[in-house]
């Protein structure tokens, strides 16, 4: 069986220390937000994978489609030998790619996960036992040192991820992404793109109410990291569309006035009536603006490509 090597470059306490300092930002300001990134318990991580499979939420099957008309296409113009994933989850779109690159030598897939990490690649290793396996328990945005290994090199992000981001951590994110590319080596980049709103909106509002148990897991996550009190029935799911930033507001909206304490931080959070937290944008993106945002982190868009229905986008770009 190939090798399999799991390196941490995060602190055992990081996740505990980063929750602890998001959650104090964010519910002291106004208005209140919480990352996205905490939703993703195991709880929260299994209605994710629920979501991916309703009828509203089109991304994970656009991007599928994608990956499996393109992904000859995709090798061809790479020609990676290294492939390395951000946000790599269960690695299950990845296999794709890897089953398109027979010079691949080493999958490095990077989570803060380390069960999800070690899962994917045992997995991995024993459909491929010729693959070399470099896991990384790694928080991609900040500061990411990737391990030597053959090029070119393929970063991929798959999964519309980008959209998560502010504008400015966008921009601070492709830069060190850029920053870390040599020549020949290209990122894989998946972006969702602005469409009508109804289908916007219906894929984080569907009508089963998945998207919304999603939204107030966070609330739980909370309430049992950090001895809050938050009562899940105490809020609503929103979901917006922003046209002038173009991307989607998910909210939880308090439906009465109320106080929420946190014991661990020694924090009191009172909340109005109809007060919104903010836990989540997902900007939409059009090809010309993916384009301007990789030129400014010094890559040059070579390749882009697009489910039949035009929802989403696969792009390939390289260092300028």
């Amino acid at each position: 069986m190939s090798p399999f090597l799991l390196t941490r470059t995060l602190p055992s306490d990081a996740t505990d220390a980063a929750l602890r300092a998001d959650v104090l930002d964010g519910l002291t300001r106004h208005p209140k937000s919480l990352p996205p990134k905490w939703f993703y318990d195991a709880h929260g991580s299994e209605l994710f994978e629920e979501i991916t499979r309703l009828e509203e939420y089109y991304p994970t099957r656009s991007e599928r489609e994608i990956l499996l008309a393109r992904a000859g296409d995709i090798a061809a113009a790479s020609g990676a030998r290294t492939l390395i994933e951000l946000g790599s989850g269960s690695s299950e779109k990845t296999r794709h790619l890897l089953d398109a690159l027979p010079g691949l030598h080493t999958y490095v897939p990077v989570d803060v996960s380390e069960s999800a990490l070690t899962g994917a690649a045992q997995s991995l290793l024993a459909e491929r036992p010729g693959l070399s396996v470099h896991a990384l328990i790694a928080d991609f945005t900040h500061t990411l040192e990737l391990p030597d290994s053959p090029g070119p090199r393929l970063v991929a992000f798959l999964g519309g991820t980008l959209g998560n981001l502010l504008p400015g951590e966008r921009a601070e994110f492709l830069r060190s992404v850029g920053a870390r590319l040599s020549p020949g080596d290209g990122l894989l980049l998946g972006t969702d793109l602005v469409k009508d709103e109804a289908t916007l909106v219906a894929a984080y509002d569907d009508a089963a109410g998945v998207t919304a148990a999603f939204n107030k897991n966070v609330l739980s996550v909370v309430d049992r990291e950090l001895g809050a009190d938050f009562q899940l029935d105490d809020f609503e799911h929103v979901a917006l569309w922003d046209a002038e930033h173009e991307w989607i507001e998910m909210r939880l909206r308090a439906r009465r006035a109320l106080t929420v304490k946190v014991r661990e931080l020694d924090l009191v959070v009172p909340f109005e009536e109809g007060e919104e937290l903010r836990t989540e944008i997902s900007a939409k993106f059009r090809e010309e603006g993916v384009r301007a945002e990789l030129a400014v982190a010094g890559l040059r868009l070579d390749e882009w490509w697009t489910d039949p229905a035009g929802r989403f986008a696969l792009s390939l770009s390289t260092v300028r």
